[in-house]
């Protein structure tokens, strides 16, 4: 069956970036941060580009080339350690300068963790009287701990466990990612939580799951739903915000 193009782009203000997706994987692993699997991460990295690709979100070019500096890696640990000793510029080791920049940048993003929780704490302690209908703060996090990469992940388990996922598919010719938006809202109509993977319940076809997914990553950009954990590696759960938005309000906006 010919590969339906979706003619939709997602773009999150948070859209992590390659050495968020590396540290991600690393942890998904639990490999040592010190001594990384080159081939096993460089694998997944680019499984994950496809995904993401095929999900239609928009891949920077700094994930292209963190790409080309993971094959690169990964060859010049094929080469002999005779003529790997023979790069001055990299070192005897190619993951040294990576696996630097990685123990920086997670430094930093756990210190900017501490300052947003005491950010938290104080407006907690020292808040403001709040309107009858709340909106949602501009500062919000709204995937709390969770990240895109999260998301993705859960994604791929529901695409693993569809039923008959060979056979030959018939994708609703009215399929958009609008209607899923509405159909995700009726969902949480009146309930306080719906888990991740109920809103794909039903969606055998992969474009209808794709398009689901899109639609979630959607209501998220515009503030009208948020997901969260309730414990560590407990079930995804998806809720409104406080204040419910109409998605036909915001047609005018880039998506």
């Amino acid at each position: 069956m010919e590969q339906i193009e979706l003619p939709y782009h997602v773009r999150l203000e948070k859209f992590e970036g390659p050495l968020d997706l590396l540290l991600h994987l690393i942890k998904k692993s639990e490999v040592n941060i010190y001594d990384i699997p080159i081939a096993l991460i460089t694998k997944q990295y680019l499984e994950y580009l496809s995904m993401m690709k095929s999900l239609n979100l928009t891949v920077a070019g700094e994930f292209l080339v963190m790409a080309a500096t993971l094959v690169q890696i990964k060859s010049k640990l094929l080469l002999p350690v005779d003529e790997r000793e023979e790069d001055e510029e990299d070192g005897p080791d190619p993951r040294e300068e990576l696996v630097r920049r990685l123990l920086e940048y997670r430094k930093y993003k756990e210190a900017a963790s501490r300052f947003d929780g005491r950010e938290r704490l104080w407006r907690t302690i020292f808040h403001r009287e709040q309107p009858l209908a709340p909106a949602v703060r501009d500062d919000e996090t709204l995937l709390e701990d969770l990240t895109l990469f999260d998301l993705v992940d859960a994604l791929q388990g529901i695409l693993a466990r569809r039923p008959d996922r060979h056979l030959l598919e018939i994708t609703p010719e009215n399929l958009t990612v609008k209607d899923r938006m509405n159909t995700i809202l009726e969902a949480l109509e009146g309930r306080e939580s719906v888990p991740f993977v109920d809103l794909f319940e039903g969606c055998f076809q992969r474009m209808v799951v794709i398009v689901t997914f899109l639609a979630l990553l959607e209501l998220i950009r515009i503030r009208v739903v948020r997901v969260f954990q309730g414990e560590t590696f407990g079930p995804i759960l998806v809720t409104r915000t406080f204040l419910p938005v109409d998605p036909t309000e915001l047609e005018g906006e880039e998506l």
